[in-house]
């Protein structure tokens, strides 16, 4: 193994694998502040279970938002049914718990089987539905999804959701639970950031901005785009799995009524927007941003239904690029090149 030094960068050699890694710090400097303001925040408010549910919540967004946003980038259509795969893993691990007595490592194993092979099984549609068709196909598959929980009641209780889900945890002390969880949630989403952000600044992030840019053009270059469009789906669909495995392990309850409608999908889409399209880091202000003004904005009662969405789109139209573009626009080279999801 040998290893050199190039421009803020060192480069290690392992037969014919290379390793870079960035030793600059206007590169890692601030992530990795954000990541510590993350760690220490469940700390700031261990006393306080609404506040520890509303960082969960953050979480669980940001979690599905990360890989969507290396979905859009990664086979250039907005998909509008990211919820489909949440409902995968949370009755899939719901039915396995209370019916066969597993238990949430148990359970996760098959979690990410099924949602491979839903996965698989829905990655054509990649290649065969163009632009609006496929956005339309991926909004209908989760209302379909909750059509099928209402039709088979005693399976997946219709409204009611399953109930007696085994925890993920067993504590003595409830906020001890609140907090271990608070954080694997957190865990759970770092480590989505991670393999994204990674995956972007490969090779794959290159085949992903040359799909996303022109498939026409990626495919003369003797890219084969159907594969890597098909894999992105896949892999993507799999991890937004795995989080309705923990939402139904972390709850103990899973209802698709909470999940599969249109108001779920626009929260993660919003999240999304907000954010910054095709942002990673965004995803999580985002995210952040959204499960604290659902928050907030309980004060106000009833009006809450009409005030969240009047905010949130005020903010659709004024900020183009999102609350992280913001910060991207004075600190442009810090992070990798951003890939917009062009609309077909």
């Amino acid at each position: 193994m040998r290893f050199e030094h190039r421009r803020g960068r060192l480069v290690f050699h392992l037969g014919k694998l290379k390793l870079e890694y960035t030793i600059e710090p206007r590169y890692w400097r601030n992530p990795w502040i954000g990541v510590a303001f993350l760690i220490l925040l469940p700390l700031l408010f261990w006393n306080k279970p609404d506040y520890m549910s509303l960082i969960s919540s953050a979480n669980v967004y940001a979690a599905i938002a990360i890989p969507l946003a290396w979905q859009m980038t990664g086979i250039g259509r907005m998909n509008f049914g990211p919820q489909f795969f949440v409902g995968i893993g949370g009755f899939s691990a719901a039915l396995l718990s209370i019916h066969l007595g597993w238990g949430p490592w148990q359970t996760l194993g098959v979690v990410v089987l099924f949602s491979l092979v839903f996965g698989l099984l829905l990655s054509p549609l990649t290649t065969i539905a163009k632009g609006l068709y496929f956005s339309l196909i991926t909004l209908i598959l989760p209302l379909m999804f909750l059509e099928v929980t209402f039709v088979f009641t005693k399976m997946f209780q219709g409204e009611t959701g399953l109930s007696g889900i085994a925890p993920l945890f067993r504590f003595d002390n409830i906020r001890i639970e609140q907090i271990v969880a608070c954080y694997f949630s957190l865990g759970l989403m770092l480590l989505f950031l991670l393999i994204v952000d990674q995956t972007l600044r490969s090779r794959i992030g290159l085949f992903a901005a040359a799909i996303n840019d022109e498939e026409d053009v990626a495919e003369v270059c003797g890219l084969n785009i159907n594969f890597w469009k098909m894999l992105c789906f896949t892999i993507t669909s799999v991890m937004i799995g795995i989080v309705g495995w923990f939402v139904a392990h972390h709850d103990g309850v899973f209802a698709g009524i909470t999940y599969l409608p249109l108001t779920f999908m626009v929260k993660i889409l919003l999240v999304v927007i907000i954010g910054g399209r095709g942002e990673l880091y965004g995803a999580v202000v985002g995210a952040y941003f959204v499960a604290i003004l659902e928050k907030v904005l309980t004060i106000f009662g009833a009006v809450n239904y009409i005030l969240f969405p009047l905010i949130l789109l005020i903010m659709l139209f004024t900020l183009r690029e999102g609350l992280y573009g913001l910060y991207r626009q004075h600190k442009y080279r810090e992070y990798y090149p951003t890939m917009k999801v062009r609309k077909r």
